[in-house]
C-alpha cells in the first residue's frame, strides 16, 4: 500500500505520449509549437498563463536548463497546483536531466461563479507558480530514491508536509518573490469563494503571512550584509 501511495504522490496520471511528444531536446527557443503551448527555455507552457509563468521563471536561474511542463488539470484534489517529476524522467533520467512536471487547475470553482487560472490577481498568480518552483528547486540533488522516501513521508507526516511547504516558500522568497508569495497566501485567506478546509489546509500546513513577511525581511537582511563583507 505504501508503494502505491508513492507512485499517486509522485506520478499522479503520467501522460507518457505527451512526454515523449515533447523531447527535452527540442526546448531551445521560444517558439510558437501550437494553438495552446509555447516552448520557452526548455518549459511547455499553456498560452494563457506564459507571462506570470515567464516572469516566476526568471526569479529562478538555475531551473534555465530544466525540462518543465506546466500542465492544465480539471482539478487536483486538495490542491491548485502541484510539482512532480515525470514518472520515466525519475527513474531513467540522472537527476541533472530529469523532466518535471507542474499541474494546475484551470479554473477555481468558488460555486457560484467559476473563476479561469488566468483570471487570478498577477501578483498571487506569479506566487502560486513560484511556490511550485521553489518545490522543484528542492528536488532537483534528491536520488531517485530519495524523492520515493520524501514522498512516503509527506503522505504520512504532517511534520513533513509543513517541512516541505515552507523550504519551497523558502526558495521562492530567497529568489526575490517574497511579495508574490504573500499575495498569493491572502488571495487564498480573503476569498470568500475558497471553501474552509482549503483555507484551514492553508494556515496549518503553509507558512502565515507573518513568517512570509519575516523571512522575507531575514532574506535581504542577508542580502544587505554579503554587501559589505
Amino acid at each position: 500500500m505504501s508503494s502505491l501511495l508513492i507512485w499517486i504522490f509522485l506520478l499522479g496520471n503520467p501522460q507518457l505520449l505527451y512526454s515523449l511528444k515533447y523531447h527535452p531536446n527540442t526546448f531551445q527557443t521560444e517558439q510558437q509549437s501550437s494553438d495552446e503551448f509555447v516552448i520557452f527555455e526548455n518549459k511547455i507552457i499553456p498560452v494563457e498563463i506564459l507571462d506570470p509563468v515567464k516572469e516566476a521563471l526568471s526569479h529562478f536561474p538555475d531551473l534555465k536548463e530544466v525540462t518543465i511542463a506546466f500542465e492544465f488539470k480539471e482539478r487536483i484534489k486538495g490542491s491548485v497546483m502541484q510539482a512532480q517529476p515525470k514518472i520515466l524522467s525519475l527513474f531513467v533520467d540522472g537527476k541533472e536531466k530529469r523532466k518535471y512536471r507542474i499541474k494546475i487547475t484551470r479554473e477555481l470553482d468558488f460555486g457560484d461563479v467559476v473563476v479561469p487560472i488566468e483570471d487570478v490577481p498577477n501578483d498571487a498568480l506569479v506566487g502560486w507558480i513560484g511556490h511550485e518552483l521553489g518545490h522543484i528547486m528542492d528536488y532537483l540533488d534528491r536520488s531517485a530514491t530519495n524523492m520515493m522516501r520524501f514522498g512516503f513521508k509527506y503522505l504520512v507526516s504532517k511534520h513533513k508536509v509543513v517541512e516541505a511547504e515552507l523550504a519551497a516558500d523558502g526558495y521562492a522568497i530567497e529568489c526575490g518573490l517574497g511579495h508574490q508569495v504573500l499575495a498569493t497566501k491572502e488571495y487564498i485567506l480573503n476569498h470568500d469563494g475558497f471553501d474552509d478546509d482549503y483555507k484551514e489546509k492553508i494556515r496549518t500546513l503553509y507558512p502565515s503571512p507573518g513568517a512570509i513577511i519575516s523571512l522575507q525581511e531575514e532574506f535581504e537582511q542577508m542580502g544587505a550584509e554579503s554587501l559589505f563583507d
